[in-house]
């Protein structure tokens, strides 16, 4: 299983590829935070997510972490392209409204 990777697009999108998984959670979620640590207030951030080759409760806790760092930083972070496994289990949480749009 392979580490989540990021593939920079830009200061404000980037494509997730690899797996979202207990195994990859932690250092995921500080990639990504460094990411949503050098935008300013105010912008808009996407993380497409059509790469993501596995993902289980610990990625999905990775992915609603983020989009609360990102409203704590006055940011709008946007997730493109999420597995339907991923939003099956977001779905199956009661939690798939934090994944939306803000």
């Amino acid at each position: 299983m392979s580490a989540l990777a990021f593939e920079d697009q830009g200061s404000s999108r980037h494509a997730l590829r690899g797996a979202l998984t207990f195994a990859t959670a932690y250092v995921a979620y500080s990639d990504g935070l460094r990411r949503l640590m050098a935008l300013e207030r105010g912008a808009r951030c996407e993380f497409d997510c059509s790469g993501i080759s596995d993902a289980d409760s610990a990625g999905l806790s990775v992915l609603i972490e983020w989009k609360g760092e990102a409203a704590r930083r006055g940011l709008t972070l946007v997730y493109l392209g999420l597995p339907a496994a991923v939003e099956r289990l977001a779905r199956i949480s009661e939690v798939d409204t934090l994944l939306k749009a803000a």
